[in-house]
C-alpha cells in the first residue's frame, strides 16, 4: 500500500546537486506507489514564524498567509515527510528554515502529527561528513520531538558545482531512500 510522502526541499538551484537526489527519490518512490507531494520551500513566498501564537485563529495554520499555508494541510494528510537540502554555511538554508519553524503552527493548533516517518536528503560542499550536522542535527531532534520516526539518511559529501554529484552515488542512495517507506 503506498504512502503520502511529502517532500520539501531548501535549494534555489534547480539544476543542482540536492534537486538531482530529490528527483531520484521521487521518481523511487513513485515507482513503489508512493503518492508524493513536492513543496519546493525557495520557489515560494514563504516568511518565518513571528511567534505569536495566533495558529488556526483564521481557520489556516498561520494567520500570516502565504505559501506555507498550502503545504500544512499536505504534511497533516502524510504518512512521511521527506526534507532536501544542501548544506548552506554550516546550517539548513534559510528557504526551507522557515517551513521547519512554522511547523510549530501545527502543534500550537493541537494538531495531531505524531507517528510520521521522516528522511533528510542533504550534501555538501566538503569531502567532512560532520559538516552536515548542522542539517542532520536538527531535521532529527524535529522528528525526535513530533514523534516521527526517521527511517533513514542520504548525506553526501564533496559536491559543489551542479552536476558534481554524477560522480557520487548520491542519486542511487536517494532512490535506495524509497525503500524504507
Amino acid at each position: 500500500m503506498g504512502k503520502k510522502i511529502v517532500v520539501i526541499t531548501g535549494s534555489p538551484r534547480k539544476n543542482g546537486n540536492s534537486f538531482a537526489m530529490t528527483d531520484a527519490f521521487i521518481k523511487a518512490a513513485e515507482e513503489k506507489g508512493h503518492t508524493i507531494i513536492r513543496f519546493d520551500a525557495a520557489m515560494k513566498k514563504l516568511g518565518g514564524c513571528r511567534a505569536c501564537e495566533t495558529c488556526y485563529s483564521t481557520g489556516k495554520a498561520c494567520s500570516f498567509d502565504d505559501d506555507f499555508n498550502t503545504l500544512a494541510p499536505a504534511i497533516l494528510e502524510a504518512d512521511a515527510i521527506v526534507f532536501t537540502m544542501p548544506v548552506y554555511w554550516y546550517s539548513i538554508p534559510a528557504q526551507i528554515k522557515s517551513v521547519i519553524d512554522r511547523i510549530f503552527s501545527l502543534v500550537v493548533g493541537g494538531k495531531d502529527i505524531s507517528g510520521k516517518e521522516c528522511a533528510l536528503i542533504t550534501c555538501c560542499e566538503e569531502d567532512d561528513m560532520t559538516v552536515m550536522d548542522g542539517v542532520r542535527i536538527p531535521i532529527e531532534r524535529t522528528a525526535a520531538l513530533n514523534k516521527w520516526k526517521m527511517v533513514g539518511e542520504v548525506l553526501v559529501p564533496s559536491v559543489l558545482n551542479a552536476g558534481d554529484i554524477e560522480k557520487t552515488d548520491g542519486c542511487q542512495k536517494a532512490a535506495a531512500l524509497a525503500d524504507l517507506f
